[in-house]
């Protein structure tokens, strides 16, 4: 079959070839040439306060604003809107922004091109570059108001544009938290305004009257105020009276819950949906101690959101947000009272002085040579350290607390004295008779990556990570063994066993057990990729 190809000759030269007219063109993400006739656009849209800007109207006036920019150019074919969603996350974090780009690399595209309202409500900082380079490679156009049509980044106006507007944008951001923060720290130190929020244990939100702005008076907006709530009141003055008396805070919370006190988040479930309406805890009854708004006086700034992001002012490297503790300088004090007090400001400042002191009075320092080498047979949480007849000791509550009460069928409790420990596993495997004491013990189950398993009266020297119960035949405690022994402290007689990875007569879930507290549960892989999956950055959201 001859060739279609024009003959070359001795003129032809790369330059002729260079400014030939190329024939047929590909076009990334198509599956042929460009569709004739008006453009068909895709609109991008997103707001972030969903509390305080109506989504209709939102999408009303960008939708308006971008269809005066594409007027007799096309229309819009699709809309994306993304609302309640901030424009410092990536594309690819909202909702609306991932789909639209999903269906700009679909093939069959329906789609030409996208087209935004304004610069800041799709992009900050350095976003916009690599999003437009990502749409173009799927031979869709971007068009923004600001260039008055469809940017090109070959061009170096078209980028110098994108990186003023970068800029920009965030220094609005910057301004308007600036502004923001100095205004409410302003409200709070001078008129002591109720900046929202969840009321303290104790008190109330009372109506204060009309707005001071008197355009929000009109919209009806009133200001609010604390006052004393009669039925949990009582309870923080006793919880105070408690602790100037000496109690510790584990006495104070274990009696609130033997009196049946509801807990703050079972007291007033509406305003504490995030919280599961249980008893008290240890940190419920620490905050309510800790917490200077019960002297009558306002207090804001003491937390603040920490996004950890690994490149300073990229939220795109953030690892999630966290509550972190301002400096007690940086706290806003309002000059006056400014509502009911529940305790007096002497009182209150007496409370903070009365914490664990960092050793006896005696000035012995307690040490624990074997903390975190002990795991309890029982429930298979590592057992605590705990100081008992002036001698270290290791025990194991299965879970409870001295806040709470023990549940009605809860196993003993496990308790081995840290010298009878030694002493009896010395007894019983000869390669710990050399040991001179238990820090020697707790070196050498380090050095070997062992754990001793401790039960109601038996010692077991087992290795400290397991492999997952399918890889081995489970050996049964008779079986006989070289390496170890279980001790059985009733009658004193060994009764050989071997040290393997096996789990040996424990009640452990099948499956093996990890270093970590808590025993293995069979949905545990489960439940924690299902909460990996709600929370990206693996952080708990600290509240007061």
């Amino acid at each position: 079959m001859p060739s279609s190809a024009p003959p070359y000759s001795a003129t032809y030269s790369l330059d002729s070839w260079l400014q030939a007219p190329v024939t047929s063109s590909r076009h990334r993400g198509r599956t042929g040439p460009p569709r004739p006739g008006p453009l068909r656009f895709a609109f991008y849209g997103r707001f972030s306060t969903v509390g305080y800007q109506d989504p209709a109207t939102s999408r009303a006036w960008q939708l308006e604003s971008a269809g005066r920019l594409i007027a007799g150019r096309g229309r819009v074919v699709a809309e994306f809107f993304d609302e309640g969603w901030s424009r410092s996350l990536p594309w690819t974090r909202r909702p609306q922004a991932a789909a639209l780009l999903a269906a700009a690399a679909n093939p069959a595209c329906e789609f030409d091109a996208v087209v935004v309202a304004e610069f800041e409500r799709a992009f900050t900082a350095g976003q916009a570059q690599s999003v437009i380079a990502q749409l173009n490679a799927y031979g869709v156009q971007l068009w923004l108001p600001e260039l008055e049509g469809p940017v090109d980044l070959a061009e170096p106006e078209h980028r110098a544009m994108l990186k003023m507007l970068g800029h920009q944008s965030q220094r609005e951001v910057l301004r308007n938290r600036f502004r923001t923060s100095a205004a409410m720290a302003a409200q709070v130190r001078e008129q002591g305004r109720n900046l929202g929020g969840r009321p303290p244990y104790g008190y109330l939100l009372v109506d204060a009257g009309p707005h001071p702005n008197k355009v929000h008076a009109k919209w009806g907006r009133r200001l609010h105020r604390l006052d004393i709530d009669p039925v949990a009141a009582p309870h923080v003055r006793w919880i105070f009276a408690c602790r100037l008396q000496g109690c510790s805070v584990s006495s104070i919370a274990r009696a609130l819950n033997e009196r049946g006190v509801p807990s703050p988040s079972a007291h007033d479930p509406e305003r504490n949906p995030h919280r599961r309406r249980t008893v008290w805890t240890l940190r419920t009854v620490a905050a309510i101690l800790a917490n200077p708004r019960y002297t009558g006086q306002q207090v804001w700034n003491r937390q603040f959101t920490d996004h950890r992001e690994a490149v300073p002012g990229d939220k795109r490297s953030s690892m999630g947000p966290v509550r972190v503790w301002n400096p007690r300088s940086d706290w806003v004090v309002s000059a006056e009272q400014t509502h009911p007090e529940l305790v007096s400001a002497a009182d209150y400042l007496a409370a903070q002085g009365i914490t664990a002191v960092a050793e006896p009075d005696s000035g012995q320092v307690r040490r624990y040579a074997l903390t975190g080498l002990l795991i309890c047979a029982v429930c298979g949480r590592r057992m605590s350290a705990h100081w008992l007849n002036r001698k270290p000791g290791y025990r194991c509550r299965h879970g409870h607390t001295s806040a709470q009460l023990a549940a009605e069928g809860m196993p003993p409790w496990v308790y081995w004295p840290q010298e009878r420990l030694f002493s009896t596993l010395q007894a019983l495997d000869a390669e710990l008779a050399d040991l001179g004491d238990a820090e020697d013990l707790g070196a050498y189950l380090r050095a070997n990556d062992l754990v001793v398993v401790c039960g109601s009266g038996t010692l077991e020297i087992e290795d400290a990570i397991v492999e997952s119960a399918d890889e081995f035949d489970p050996v049964t405690p008779a079986d006989p063994g070289a390496d170890g022994y279980t001790a059985t402290v009733a009658d004193q007689s060994p009764v050989p066993a071997q040290r393997g990875p096996a789990q040996l007569a424990l009640p452990f879930t099948v499956g093996g057990r990890r270093r970590g507290r808590g025993p293995v549960v069979p949905d545990a892989v489960a439940i924690r990729k299902a909460w990996t999956a709600e929370n990206p950055g693996r952080n708990r959201v600290k509240r007061e």
